[in-house]
């Protein structure tokens, strides 16, 4: 099918969570989480973010920090961070500590992402003590404070280089990135994928009406995630979408996010009315299809949105169809591989003052 690179500035990234496979350990999924990193490099992807999940059988990746300084040491250009680090879970100190340490191995090219989701279970949060009453807003303020070199203590290692601070937003996390004059990554119902989107244009607008300029983002800069696959054809690109989607259904009905299943395996089996349900629901949340049709709908969501960045989050049991997926799309984006890009340069599309 012909088709051609979408004209766009956005920047272009990928969100790995190390999502595990049927049948394999979890350092299996740590490296290939690196192995992924690599690769994003060389197809001049602009950023490369990783995750904290807690307690979760399908997921490995709980360490974003130590992920990352894996990841420093197999890459040398593209931009490193985490989306995010879960302020409930640590002291903003710690938080500091780690982040500047992580920009010592990778100077210039650490991001952190910070959220305030509290845990996936209830004795998740148990195990994390994150039962205890936080204010969100005063603890990225203590972060940054730390970071910068402006609170009571000085933090060492002092960050070689800015460490910029994004916010994992939804709903209240909005008004605080307007409030601190923070860049932030929105994703799931904000977006309108698979619904309504006024809602989500209704908040996204009123984060950039009150929000109010720092010195590291004087204008306000919007990411959106979501899940990104593509393939030679529709019919294939469903495939792709569907072992995330029967994981998700799987955790909505069970109370278990399983390891990723291959599709021969999923179709085998039985599923409810509801699980049904909840798959049509991820499948729709999704942009999957061939070039072309990735290009129409990212392009509408792109302008919709306003967004600056893409950050996809996809997964799939196979590897080797995901990997191609991340070629495609880095190709469908105008990069040039071998971390070179097109578009302007990276320092432009991830510039934090660009709206």
């Amino acid at each position: 099918m012909d088709w051609t690179p979408m004209e766009t500035s956005a920047a272009l990234s990928l969100l790995d969570r190390s999502r595990t496979r049927a049948g394999e350990d979890d350092a299996t999924a740590l490296h290939s989480t690196v192995a992924r990193a690599a690769a994003a490099e060389q197809l001049g992807y602009d950023r490369f973010w990783v995750a904290e999940h807690h307690g979760v059988p399908g997921i490995a990746g709980a360490a974003p920090a130590v992920l990352l300084a894996a990841v420093s040491a197999r890459t040398s250009t593209i931009r490193l961070g985490s989306a995010g680090v879960m302020l409930p879970h640590h002291q903003p100190l710690i938080v500091a500590e780690q982040f500047a340490t992580l920009s010592a191995f990778a100077p210039g090219r650490v991001d952190l992402g910070l959220g305030r989701s509290p845990g996936f279970t209830a004795p998740v949060r148990r195990a994390l003590r994150s039962d205890r009453i936080r204010d969100f807003a005063a603890d990225l303020a203590e972060v940054r404070a730390h970071l910068a070199g402006t609170a009571e203590i000085i933090a060492h290692p002092r960050p070689a280089g800015a460490v910029p601070v994004h916010v994992l937003a939804t709903g209240r996390g909005l008004t605080v990135a307007a409030e601190l004059g923070l860049p932030v990554i929105v994703g799931g119902p904000l977006l309108g994928v698979a619904g309504d989107p006024a809602p989500g244009l209704a908040a996204l607008a009123r984060y950039r009406d009150d929000y109010r300029p720092s010195a590291e983002a004087p204008e306000p800069r919007v990411a959106i995630s979501l899940d990104v696959l593509v393939a030679d054809t529709e019919e294939q690109a469903r495939d792709l979408v569907l072992p995330e989607a029967w994981a998700m259904a799987q955790a909505r009905t069970t109370g278990v996010f399983p390891p990723l299943e291959p599709v021969a395996v999923i179709r085998a089996h039985a599923r409810t009315a509801v699980q049904r349900r909840y798959v049509a629901e991820t499948t729709a949340a999704a942009i999957a299809g061939t070039p072309g049709q990735v290009a129409e709908r990212l392009g509408e969501l792109l302008t919709r949105t306003g967004a600056a960045e893409l950050v996809t989050s996809s997964s799939t049991y196979d590897r080797a169809a995901l990997a191609d997926s991340d070629a495609a799309l880095a190709a469908l984006l105008g990069r040039g591989g071998a971390g070179q890009s097109g578009g302007g340069s990276a320092a432009d599309r991830l510039a934090p003052s660009r709206p």
